[in-house]
């Protein structure tokens, strides 16, 4: 059951156009083939729906949101994206709450996805403490900031590590070259010209951010004036 954008399929074009192309399989995913490429582990548990709980650490824009997403296409348990900015205490004992429930009554897996976890305090991550640790959720944290400084340090020693690189300019072509020509999520139903110089400057530019790069593309797609062909 995924919870992770319930409400995506309402109106998808009124979504960014980052948003829209996000990967929906591994297949898909972009970069970060050390952890994530065939045969490596964090595939392995993430294609036979076992994976335990885990911390992505990365800069911003290298797929770790990506990640989970992906990860909540693949469980049959439940997912449940918070984000830490404005996530209560109260919010994650509901889930907990939620979760205990369905492992009693239904046997199922809870999966909690804490976006910018280290924007918890040090309070605020105890209150998971005992949900991880009795096996209540499977805790997934993604965050930009060093988790040896900003997790708590039990939290740290119930969960594996994975750290995600930095995009290059390579990974951002691949994926506004993608977004160009898909009709459906992407900008494929517009008549655009995009030329290889235009592409690699957006990429420059995004410096390994592929969210930077597709939201340029797409302003630069919505903005520039057509040509008499109706062309852009």
């Amino acid at each position: 059951m995924d919870l992770f954008s319930f409400q995506q399929d309402s109106e998808p074009q009124a979504r960014l156009l980052a948003d829209r192309m996000r990967p929906e399989r591994l297949d898909e995913y972009i970069g970060q083939e050390h952890i994530i490429g065939p045969g490596k582990l964090l595939r392995r548990a993430i294609e036979a729906d076992q994976i335990s709980s885990i911390l992505l650490y990365g800069p911003p824009g290298c797929g770790k949101t990506t990640l989970a997403h992906i990860i909540s296409q693949h469980t049959q348990g439940q997912f449940v994206r918070l984000n830490a900015v404005d996530a209560s205490v109260k919010d994650v004992r509901e889930v907990i709450e939620q979760a205990q429930t369905n492992k009693q009554l239904y046997g199922t897996k809870t999966i909690l996805f804490l976006d910018e976890v280290h924007r918890f305090n040090s309070s605020r991550q105890d209150a998971l403490l005992p949900a991880v640790e009795k096996g209540t959720i499977i805790f997934i944290g993604a965050t930009t900031e060093n988790p040896f400084h900003y997790v708590n340090g039990a939290l740290m020693s119930r969960s594996t590590l994975f750290q995600l690189e930095s995009l290059n300019k390579e990974h951002s072509l691949i994926a506004m070259r993608r977004a160009l020509a898909d009709a459906d999520k992407g900008l494929g139903f517009m008549d655009l010209q995009a030329n290889d110089e235009a592409l690699e400057h957006i990429a420059t530019m995004a410096n390994g951010d592929i969210r930077r790069a597709l939201n340029a593309l797409e302003l630069a797609a919505l903005t520039t004036p057509p040509e008499k062909d109706g062309s852009i």
